[in-house]
């Protein structure tokens, strides 16, 4: 039977160069599955990406209805399954201020953008949700904004 060679960890290694088994990542690379987002975490960033941020998701059935999923589970408890603010979190009173998309001027960068940072008291959503199901709830969120302003 095979015995293996027992190492201590951090030990000098000769496998390179500077003697260190864990070596950083190589310089610009990044994480597999991760897409770079290069607008900033403020007013500004907020402003260009609702001017300048198109989705790279076609505009399908397929993509409206897993957009509907997500967003009644993770927006609808407070945003209302209309998007008119009006969630269960809200009508109970637990929750204020909580505006309806027929009140605001957003595009689908505009909506991405909130989902990856969040805005006011909305938290983050990157964690809960990859970049195309952004997409595809910034896509449901325009079709209830529809329906709400009545185009």
């Amino acid at each position: 039977m095979y015995e293996p060679v027992g190492y201590e960890t951090y030990a000098d290694s000769d496998a390179f160069v500077n003697g260190i088994e864990a070596q950083l990542p190589v310089e610009g690379s990044i994480n597999r599955g991760w897409i770079p987002y290069d607008y900033p975490d403020n007013n500004e960033g907020y402003e260009a990406a609702k001017a300048d941020l198109k989705s790279p998701i076609e505009i399908s059935t397929e993509n409206g209805k897993q957009g509907k999923e997500l967003y009644g589970i993770y927006c609808a408890v407070c945003h209302g399954n209309k998007g008119n603010g009006q969630g269960i979190l809200m009508t109970r009173e637990k929750y204020l201020g909580v505006p309806s998309y027929s009140d605001r001027d957003i595009t689908p960068g505009s909506i991405y953008h909130v989902l990856m940072y969040g805005k006011n008291a909305m938290g983050s959503h990157a964690g809960q949700v990859n970049a195309t199901e952004r997409w595809q709830i910034a896509q449901h969120v325009m079709d209830l904004r529809q329906n709400l302003i009545g185009k």
